[in-house]
């Protein structure tokens, strides 16, 4: 208890905030490094698992890749791709893309996955082509799983980028490496709560933004379960009705 006082107490001495070593800088650090790799990882995950879900080929070996990611281990691939390029920014942003991308297309193709085949068939019988089911029907109804697969991939980035502070950069995970090297638990301390605090205000971001998007009706459920909603597209079909001569 009295470790996780100092520690708040670090937190909120306006003297740590600025300057070098301050709060604010290595939080804008670790922004960067979140921002820049989750873009990375959004611009390969999203396109391929659209592809997959809308489709339904290629999904087997892609899964088997993005599982295989999912094993690496993180340091190690940073330490690999260092040996070849040397220190810098990029070689961090590729391993955290790397890591981000299984989550982003698992969300994209479950998502797409997940939406009723009668509302797709719906859709074709009145004639939308492939692109406008895509960007009308199957998206829309599967925001809540694709949001949910970046939100998880946001926050395994956060917490992962701490490793940036072995590879000399900064970011908030040079508090827990200081205060590790230097015996120093408070400053330690500190850093954990601040990258926690940061995943957790991501987290409630991301999910005010999954609310305010999904469109009404899909946003408590799966895409199986919104048949009646306004995405449903029923075909026109003949009443039986003829004319007969008088």
């Amino acid at each position: 208890m009295v470790l996780f006082l100092e520690a708040l107490a670090f937190i909120v001495d306006p003297a740590n905030l600025l300057g070098e070593k301050g709060i604010l800088p290595r939080l804008v650090d670790h922004l960067l490094y979140t921002g820049l790799s989750l873009g990375v990882a959004l611009l390969i995950g999203i396109p391929v698992g659209l592809i997959i879900g809308h489709t339904g080929k290629g999904k087997n070996l892609v899964i088997a890749l993005t599982g295989s990611f999912r094993a690496l281990p993180t340091f190690g691939l940073l330490l690999f791709i260092i040996l070849f390029t040397g220190l810098g920014l990029w070689p961090l942003v590729f391993v955290l893309a790397v890591l981000a991308i299984p989550p982003i297309i698992a969300g994209a193709y479950s998502g797409l996955d997940s939406v009723n085949r009668e509302t797709i068939d719906s859709a074709r019988a009145i004639g939308m082509t492939e692109w406008q089911i895509l960007g009308k029907v199957e998206i829309p109804l599967a925001l809540p799983l694709i949001l949910g697969g970046i939100r998880s991939a946001t926050l395994q980035i956060i917490a992962t980028a701490t490793i940036a502070g072995y590879v000399g950069l900064t970011g908030l995970g040079r508090f827990l490496i200081e205060g590790l090297a230097y015996h120093d638990y408070t400053i330690a301390f500190a850093g954990a709560i601040l990258v926690a605090a940061l995943a957790l205000a991501a987290d409630g971001l991301l999910a005010l933004v999954q609310k305010l998007v999904v469109p009404p009706g899909v946003s408590r459920g799966s895409a199986r379960t919104t048949h009646r909603s306004r995405w449903n597209f029923r075909p026109a079909v003949s009443t039986g009705t003829h004319i007969t001569g008088g």
